[in-house]
Formats: structure tokens, C-alpha cells, sequence
């Protein structure tokens, strides 16, 4: 989970940065501001005609007049309500349109980042940034700096016409206005902290109920319900509080307005009268300026929380920032295509770490040939998985050299590199939709007949049928409703249908019951037909067949051969082989 501080400092660069986003919409932009504008101008004209309306003609019973000013009144007050409507609008259409191509780039900036960014970044992390903090900045055009600035425009334009009213009945109603600034900046300051605070526990529930509703079968397994239960009260507890602290701000701020507000009525009315009486101000001007205080006191109220949510915006968009500044991918400079791949795979002296030079994989050398079946075994963390990983380039290697067909891995591109590639994992991933986009992931090119001649082929097809929709089946959430086995080979149809030439099986097999592995194996001898395939598989039994077998350790190549020849040098393969008939024998 990740913590917000407070910041002080306004970042106007970052401001700038924001509504470069704008661009393509500076027509919108320029509208909305001309509209502040319009209405600072509209905004005082109101009261203004109200004191004519009172000194000129009510005094004087020139009842034509009266009706005349009446109607202009009607007529601006239409104007206002309109200029209002096109400002709100265009201001929410303009925060709306940036943050819909800001999610846009966010988005595709993260699927090209690099395995390792996600490997150190979580994935709630990602969520928030793609979702919840570019929709904060949606505020800072909406609410933010363009309100800010009509509401300033208007303050000014309404300040300017009670100076030239009355200078003086000016200075005395807004004599309070030093308690007014010193309460704002009090109120800005609380609500600050208490709106990062809010931001954190939200993000703090928000990361347990996600973690907690993913993990529920190690929950319930180890009854720790309750205890979790009380976790949750606490997070929630400190959300709560959070939230009062803002609410008992916004609940002491706002009174206390209205209390500044009375007081700089009373004191003009107070002065105010005597003039009156002594025929220095007349009483159209007390009841425009009872008006002009109402019209500056609405702005205020909201100014110092409109400056909370734009500050508050450019959090959230210096975070979405740091995505888009990331420079953790793969470079994809390559040209070279692979219509024509052939699958001749070699590594040669290959170096890789994730970390630094904490190298998992060191002087990795070996050679398959078009057609061949390459198996790699090894314990838990050897590298196995590393070198398919690499392979595919998902990871960038440290030293040596990858080649396919005699090209270097970077002198194709990575989309021509890795269409060849097809990679069946042990843990198979399936999005929530039907059986068919899963297979297909989406891609228009390939034809219903396609996925059902692939999936006879897998020996699937059968199966899918029975299900309710067939093809159309919706698998749910990572395709809960479908067994392992079962998700394995949808996988291999998936693999089938994009023809690789290289094909990458991680350990296909390792976790599903006989029949299935039988099931399985079929599937895999099918798959493997006529292509150079890499198998990493814990059951050696499976890969007995293979052309080539590598033994890692400790990052290392320990041993390569076919079966027999490794066999009969009695070294690592002889005794993971000897210790898995072992164990197989003794379950049986």
C-alpha cells in the first residue's frame, strides 16, 4: 500500500504538464474561459440596476422605466443561467475528454512496460493509477483551476463596482475580512491533511478487501475469519476517522462564514444608515451592497476547497506521471520480420539477473534445431522458467547472445518475435468472457471453423459442446468454472491457432490428475509436430522422448543429453529420475 504526504508546494510545471493534455481541445478551453469572463461581467450588473431601479425610477413613479429595467432584469438573469449551463458543460466535457485520452495512454504505456516493473509494482498500484487518480484529475477541470479563475474574475469584478460605488461603505463591510482569510487558510489547511488521509484509507481498503476477497480459500482453510474480520474493523475504524475529521472541518468552516458574513452586513447597515439618513448614500445602493456581499461571500465559501481538489488533482496526476515517465520496457527497435521462421533456437554464453548481478541464469549455452523437442529440468528455482522468459523477450539478458535462425533476438521486432513464439504455462491464465474470445483473445482474423478444427485436433471440442452455450461458454473469473486440466487445453487450442514455430511448454503437466495428464500429453505430441519446442516439465517421464534434455542448477547447466545418455552417467538426471520413480512407486 502506498502512503500519501502532504505537499506544500503548488507545482506549476506540473500544472502545465496537465493541460498540455488539453490541446486538442483548446477551442473548448478558450470558450470556457471567455465565459468566465462573461460572467464576472454579468454578475454585478443585477444588483447595479436594482439600486437604479430603486434611486431613479421608485423614487420618481416612473412606472414605464420600472417595467423596462424588469425585463432586462428577466433577460439577464436568463443570460447568467445559460452562460452558466454552457460553462459547467464545457469545463465537465473538457476534464472528461483529457482523462479519457490520458487513461488511453496510461494504458498502453503499462502493457508495454517491461515483466520486471510489474515483478516490483503491485497490480492495485496499476488499478488505482489507471482509474481512481485520472479520474481525480478530471477535477482539476471541472472544479479546479478554470472555476477557481471564474471565481476570482467574478470576487474582482464585484469588488471593482463597490469601490466605485462607495469606497468607503466598502471598507467598513469588509472590515472582517482578515478573520475570513485566516479562517480559510485554517480550513484549507485541515481539510488537506484530512482529504490525504481519507486517500490513504480508502487505498488501505481497498488493497485488503482485494487481497482478502482473492485469498478466501486460504481464509476460510486456516479459520481465520474472525481474525481478519478484526483487521478490517480497524482499517475501516481509520476511515471513518478520517472522514469525521474532514466532515467536523467542513461542519466549522462554513458556520463560521456565515458569522463573517452577518457581522459585515451588520456593520454596513450600521454605517450604512446614517449616511442614509444624512442623504450621503442613497438606499438603492445599501440594498445593491447587501446583495454585492451576498454575490462575494458564495466564491469564498468554495474557493479554499476548489483549492484542495486542485491540488489534490495534480497528486493524482503526478502520480499517473510517474507511469507515463517510466522507461521500463523492452526497446523494440528490430526490423526484421519472421514470416519464415524455421525454429533453429541457439543461446550462447547467456548471463541473465533480475536484480543487479545476482545472476540466475550464468553461461547458458546450448542449440535446437528446426523440429527439435528441447526439455529443461531442474529443482524449484534453477531457471528454468527464466530462459523461456527470456526467450520470449520479456526479459532483457546482461551478457551472450540469443539467436533464431541466425538473428539476433533484438533485431526483430518484438511483435514479429513473439507471434512465432507460442507459450502454454503451467498456470493458465483465462479471462472472464466465452470460451471462443478466450481462445481467440479478440482477434477478428480467426474464424469460428478455425477454433473448432483446432480444438477436434486438441480434443477438446467434445467437451465444449456439452457446455451450456458451447464456444460461447462463459469461463468467469480466471476461469474459475473450468478445471485445470481442462484450462490446459484450451491453452494448447489457443497456442495451436496462432501456428508458432517455436512452441514453449512451462510445465503443462505438473499439476493435473493422470487422466488428464494423459489428455494432456496427447495434446502436447500433437502440438509439438513439426515445430522446435522447449518443455519444462517436473515429471520426467513426460520427456523421455525428447531430442535433447538440459539439467539445471543453481542457474547452470549441470548435464544435456537424450534420456539414455543421461541415464548412464548416473549424475543429476540419474538421481531426480531415481527420486521421482521412487516416489511415484511409493504413492502408487
Amino acid at each position: 500500500m502506498e502512503n500519501l504526504a502532504v505537499k506544500k508546494v503548488f507545482d506549476f510545471s506540473l500544472l502545465r504538464r496537465i493541460f498540455s493534455f488539453a490541446a486538442p481541445y483548446k477551442g473548448s478551453f478558450y470558450i470556457s474561459m471567455i465565459l468566465t469572463v462573461v460572467l464576472a461581467a454579468i454578475s454585478p450588473l443585477r444588483p447595479y440596476l436594482i439600486q437604479v431601479t430603486v434611486d431613479k425610477y421608485i423614487s420618481n413613479q416612473l412606472m414605464q422605466m420600472l417595467v423596462l429595467v424588469t425585463v432586462i432584469q428577466i433577460g439577464l438573469l436568463i443570460l447568467e443561467t445559460i452562460v452558466r449551463f454552457f460553462f459547467s458543460y464545457l469545463t465537465n466535457w473538457l476534464g472528461q475528454s483529457v482523462i479519457k485520452d490520458l487513461r488511453v495512454t496510461v494504458y498502453k504505456k503499462i502493457v508495454h512496460l517491461n515483466l520486471a516493473f510489474f515483478d516490483k509494482t503491485p497490480i492495485g498500484t496499476l488499478t488505482t493509477r489507471t482509474i481512481n487518480d485520472i479520474e481525480a484529475i478530471n477535477d482539476v477541470f471541472s472544479e479546479g483551476i478554470i472555476s477557481i479563475v471564474a471565481d476570482l474574475l467574478m470576487i474582482i469584478a464585484i469588488l471593482v463596482v463597490m469601490f466605485m460605488e462607495d469606497w468607503r461603505l466598502t471598507l467598513i463591510s469588509l472590515s472582517p475580512f482578515p478573520i475570513l482569510i485566516f479562517a480559510t487558510y485554517i480550513f484549507k489547511e485541515s481539510v488537506n491533511k484530512s482529504f490525504y488521509a481519507v486517500r490513504n484509507a480508502v487505498s488501505a481498503l481497498n488493497a485488503f478487501v482485494q487481497e482478502h476477497l482473492t485469498g478466501m480459500v486460504v481464509v476460510q482453510a486456516f479459520t481465520s475469519e474472525k481474525r481478519e474480520y478484526a483487521r478490517f474493523k480497524n482499517i475501516n475504524k481509520a476511515h471513518r476517522k478520517a472522514n469525521i475529521e474532514a466532515i467536523f472541518a467542513y461542519s466549522v468552516f462554513f458556520p463560521v462564514v456565515e458569522i463573517i458574513l452577518a457581522i459585515s452586513l451588520g456593520l454596513m447597515v450600521w454605517w450604512g444608515s446614517n449616511k442614509v439618513l444624512n442623504y450621503e448614500v442613497t438606499q438603492g445602493v445599501m440594498i445593491a451592497f447587501i446583495m454585492y456581499l451576498n454575490m462575494l461571500f458564495r466564491p469564498l465559501r468554495m474557493l479554499a476547497d476548489k483549492f484542495n481538489t486542485l491540488q489534490m488533482g495534480m497528486v493524482a496526476s503526478e502520480r499517473v506521471f510517474k507511469v507515463l515517465d517510466n522507461q521500463d520496457y523492452i526497446p523494440d527497435h528490430g526490423r526484421q520480420t519472421a514470416e519464415n521462421m524455421k525454429g533453429d533456437i541457439r543461446f550462447e554464453h547467456v548471463h541473465f539477473a533480475y536484480v543487479n548481478e545476482h545472476y540466475v541464469l550464468k553461461d547458458i549455452s546450448f542449440h535446437a534445431k528446426p523440429g527439435d523437442t528441447v526439455a529443461i529440468v531442474g529443482h524449484t528455482g534453477s531457471g528454468k522458467t527464466t530462459i523461456i522468459s527470456i526467450l520470449n523477450r520479456l526479459y532483457e539478458i546482461q551478457k551472450g547472445s540469443i539467436k533464431i535462425d541466425g538473428v539476433n533476438l533484438p533485431d526483430y521486432s518484438l511483435e514479429a518475435l513473439r507471434s512465432k513464439i507460442g507459450v502454454v504455462l503451467q498456470d493458465v491464465f483465462l479471462f472472464a468472457g466465452s470460451i471462443y474470445d478466450n481462445i481467440t483473445l479478440h482477434n477478428s482474423a480467426i474464424t469460428r471453423q478455425q477454433v473448432e478444427d483446432a480444438a477436434k485436433l486438441i480434443g477438446i471440442h467434445d467437451f465444449i459442446m456439452q457446455l451450456p452455450g458451447g464456444y460461447d461458454y462463459n469461463v468467469m473469473e480466471r476461469g474459475s468454472t473450468l478445471s485445470l486440466g481442462q484450462r490446459q487445453l484450451i491453452s494448447f487450442v489457443r497456442a495451436l491457432l496462432y501456428n508458432p514455430a517455436i512452441l514453449v511448454l512451462d510445465e503443462a503437466t505438473s499439476s493435473v490428475d493422470t487422466e488428464s495428464e494423459m489428455m494432456i500429453q496427447g495434446a502436447i505430441d500433437k502440438l509439438i509436430a513439426d515445430r522446435t519446442s522447449i518443455i519444462i516439465a517436473h515429471r520426467l517421464s513426460t520427456i523421455s522422448k525428447a531430442d535433447t534434455i538440459i539439467v539445471l542448477d543453481k542457474g547452470e547447466i549441470k548435464e544435456m543429453g537424450t534420456h539414455e545418455e543421461l541415464l548412464k552417467l548416473e549424475g543429476f538426471y540419474y538421481k531426480l529420475h531415481s527420486m521421482q520413480f521412487k516416489t511415484e512407486k511409493a504413492t502408487s
